[in-house]
């Protein structure tokens, strides 16, 4: 099958050609994001494979329907930018990858609650200009804090099971309980508990109306005086500037960032000869407590070894007429 692949990278590019070798797909390759100003790429293409930060809205989708495109298939686990009714009402089949490596994911998590607790990024500022003082850089131990998981899938199980293992209490929530973070002794707790009695509070939740600005000006102020927050799942989970808000204040003690809400424009390019327009974004990189990384926590070779693998496996059944594995509705989508 013919696959338009938008948003491609060299390694994007790199990964699926290895999986290809055995799928037998013709892949054809663009560089620009999928908008509706480049939608006559995939003219004639009864396949485009997308990203997390392309545009999936009813206008493109009927763009794609109208030019012969048939399947979606997003080499990512989210899809919230993807209009699943439209989708849907036309007849287009939209697939995912849900479970690449979740463990990337709550690795990098992880990486980041460690590096914020221990001030890592500043250490190692530090020591290059030849400063080995140890002034500022006081951190704390993880054991026998609380940290908060709100969302308890895969991901946030498994970063879960990896605090366990630093001696962190435990508190969860989400709309169906995971067993095996009970087995580790997690606790699931309405939201407001969650809020108030942890330490640090990391995000695994998907994108839905209901989780849209969870964190905001009323949660934070729930929220114990200098918690740390970590969010490696959606940027949109987050008001961003009552996050900025808080960290002014040090309601905020400390934030790690792999997503941010607008980073559309930002996550994924080299922008280093620029100014960066957006000023909410350049206000974070202002504050010595912040670590923002761009949208690297999958990133890993085994994970985009299987992201490929998974993305083309789906098309290849789509293909033959079978229902993929990855297939999404707007029915799938959970809901707290």
């Amino acid at each position: 099958m013919d696959i338009a692949v938008f948003s491609t990278k060299p390694y994007d590019r790199q990964f699926l050609e290895e999986a290809n070798q055995q799928a037998g797909h013709r892949l054809v390759f663009f560089e620009p994001r999928l908008t509706q100003q480049t939608c006559p790429l995939a003219d004639g293409f009864p396949a485009v494979c997308a990203f997390v930060n392309d545009e999936l809205d009813a206008g493109v989708l009927l763009t794609l329907w109208k030019h012969g495109t048939r399947l979606i298939a997003m080499r990512c686990a989210g899809f919230n930018n993807v209009d699943l009714r439209s989708a849907g009402q036309l007849g287009l089949t939209i697939t995912r990858v849900p479970a690449y490596s979740p463990r990337a994911v709550a690795e990098h998590t992880v990486g980041l609650i460690l590096a914020l607790a221990r001030k890592l990024h500043k250490a190692y500022n530090r020591v290059r200009e030849g400063n080995f003082a140890l002034d500022g850089l006081l951190g704390f131990e993880l054991n026998g804090h609380t940290a908060g998981v709100i969302g308890t899938g895969k991901i946030g199980a498994i970063a879960a099971q990896i605090l366990a293992g630093f001696d962190c209490r435990l508190l969860a929530h989400d709309v169906a309980e995971n067993p095996a973070l009970q087995s580790i002794g997690g606790r699931y707790v309405t939201l407001d508990e969650l809020f108030a009695q942890s330490d640090l509070i990391t995000l695994h939740c998907p994108l839905v109306p209901q989780t849209f600005h969870l964190i905001n000006d009323e949660a934070l102020a729930k929220m114990k005086q200098g918690v740390m927050l970590i969010n490696t799942s959606r940027g949109k989970l987050i008001d961003t500037e009552a996050v900025v808000r808080a960290l002014k204040s040090g309601k905020i003690g400390s934030l790690g960032l792999d997503v941010y809400e607008e980073e559309a424009d930002l996550f994924f390019e080299d922008l280093s000869n620029r100014v960066i327009q957006d000023d909410v974004f350049a206000r974070m990189l202002t504050f010595p407590n912040v670590i923002i990384t761009g949208h690297q926590a999958f990133f890993t070779h085994r994970a985009l070894q299987a992201i490929a693998e998974e993305t083309l496996a789906n098309v290849t059944a789509f293909e033959q007429g079978q229902a993929p594995l990855g297939t999404i509705t707007a029915a799938m989508v959970k809901r707290p």
